[in-house]
């Protein structure tokens, strides 16, 4: 029989994080431990309040699964599918609870994620994200990233060409933008994407709102370079027409209800072609490893949703000078405290 434990916790972070619409200090989240026959598996819910999940909404789905009813966390799939299908929504929620069954799967088959779904161990080349600060300290942030290959640049204010001005001045890494739907006129985000192809720029996120279908269509076609659909891609239904807006995909787990579904939008995703990425919130190493699982299926990686935070509970993969050591371990590879030992977040 499994048995379900849940934790709320709160993930603080080293620096504000600010994007275009939104700063936080920190993000909550919510833990989960499913156990069978002394074997613990674990998840994580990552719920930045922009998404609408949070630790009350979070605690009401759970309260009312009930997962005594299997006998054996094998196969995981009929329970994944309750899961899914108990209520709409929730899918940072029910990512925690999927990623859980995962870790169970590969523990008491002794192997890991990514060799359960046929998959390399690649090591994976993670972009470090620098968030919304003055142009002055967003380059100071990335000389501290040296060890950093590629570099994800968070744009959507006033000063986005002095912030790429200031960044060059100190590095010529290849970046990454993310707009974070940001820019609001489509003209004006051709020609900053015109630009942006000359400062050695490899793709642009989400450049405006996920829901101003005939702007991203339009700008799909005239953009000077690939677009990647993130706040607009959120389960697989998402990927039946994503090839009219965007030229990738961004796919996380918090969004897909965890690593079943994901790794169906990564592979349908590179069927119809799309370039693909696989992303992340800020999170623990827990969601972090569980999403590094499916790297090899993914053509950018941006996996660094751990490295920002000063209180993580979970050890897994190093990240050596960008590289994520994905390994063997079984389950999603981690190196978890004692269950008791992880202080819960009480909100004052």
């Amino acid at each position: 029989m499994l048995q379900l434990a849940y934790k709320p916790y709160f993930l603080k972070m080293e620096y504000p994080f600010r994007i275009a619409d939104n700063i936080r200090t920190g993000t909550p989240i919510m833990l989960v431990k499913i156990s069978y026959n002394g074997i613990d598996g674990f998840g994580e819910a990552s719920m930045p309040p922009r998404y609408g999940e949070n630790l009350d909404t979070a605690t009401s789905f759970i309260e009312r699964l009930e997962l005594t009813q299997f006998r054996s966390p094998l196969p995981i799939d009929p329970i994944l599918s309750y899961i899914d299908n108990r209520q709409t929504g929730n899918p940072a929620v029910k990512a925690a609870l999927d990623m859980a069954l995962h870790d169970l799967w590969g523990k008491i088959t002794g192997k890991s994620i990514h060799e359960l779904y046929g998959l390399s161990n690649s090591k994976l080349h993670t972009a470090k994200t620098i968030s919304i600060e003055t142009p002055e300290i967003m380059a100071r942030r990335v000389t501290e990233a040296e060890d950093f290959h590629y570099l994800k640049i968070k744009l959507g204010t006033t000063d986005d060409q002095a912030i790429i001005r200031a960044i060059r001045n100190v590095t010529d890494k290849p970046l990454y933008i993310d707009a974070n739907q940001g820019w609001a006129n489509k003209e004006e985000a051709a020609k900053l994407i015109d630009w942006l192809s000359t400062q050695g720029v490899i793709f642009v996120e989400q450049p405006m709102p996920k829901n101003n279908f005939d702007a991203m269509e339009w700008l799909k076609g005239r953009s000077a370079l690939p677009i990647i659909g993130d706040e607009g891609i959120q389960r697989l239904k998402d990927i039946d027409n994503a090839e009219l807006f965007y030229h990738g995909v961004n796919v996380k787990l918090m969004k897909s209800a965890g690593i079943r579904e994901a790794y169906t939008m990564l592979t349908t995703a590179r069927k119809k072609g799309l370039r693909t990425m696989i992303g992340c919130m800020s999170e623990t190493s827990c969601a972090t490893a569980a999403g590094a699982q499916l790297g090899s299926l993914a053509e950018f990686i941006d996996l660094d949703g751990n490295l920002g935070v000063t209180n993580d509970p979970f050890v897994a993969f190093p990240c050596i000078n960008g590289e994520i050591q994905v390994d063997n371990s079984p389950g999603l590879g981690l190196k978890s405290p004692a269950w008791d030992t992880i202080e819960p977040y009480i909100e004052n």
